[in-house]
């Protein structure tokens, strides 16, 4: 009897660990996409201040966006514009691995003018 009963158990065990790993390769790809998607985050922050740093400096826009797109993610959309005495740089990116999902990761970085430190009232 003790054998007949052991021997019914086997297909649960098989079916538990088929599902067991299902799940966590699909927690292990999240992690990984989570930590890509962290990644292009970061490099938006880096392009967006290098970008802005280059606006301040009254570098021509052609450079800028030039300076922005070698750090940012590829395929990210660069806008530049300038409000006063500030200069406002903004990266837009599609995160990877999400190409018909409308997500996108987007960081903005302001900068004061050189032209205007220094300026009395």
């Amino acid at each position: 009897m003790a054998g007949s009963e052991r021997g019914s158990d086997g297909g649960f065990v098989t079916a538990e660990a088929a599902v067991v790993l299902c799940v966590l390769v699909a927690f292990t790809m999240a992690l990984v996409w989570g930590l890509l998607v962290m990644a292009a985050q970061l490099r938006c922050v880096d392009a967006a201040r290098a970008g802005a740093r280059s606006a301040a400096r009254q570098d021509p826009p052609d450079a800028v966006v030039g300076v922005t797109r070698e750090v940012a993610p590829s395929g990210a959309r660069v806008t530049v514009g300038r409000e006063g005495d500030q200069v406002r740089v903004t990266v837009v990116a599609e995160p990877p691995m999400l190409g018909g999902l409308p997500f996108e990761v987007r960081e903005e970085a302001v900068a004061l003018a050189e032209e205007t430190v220094g300026e009395g009232p």
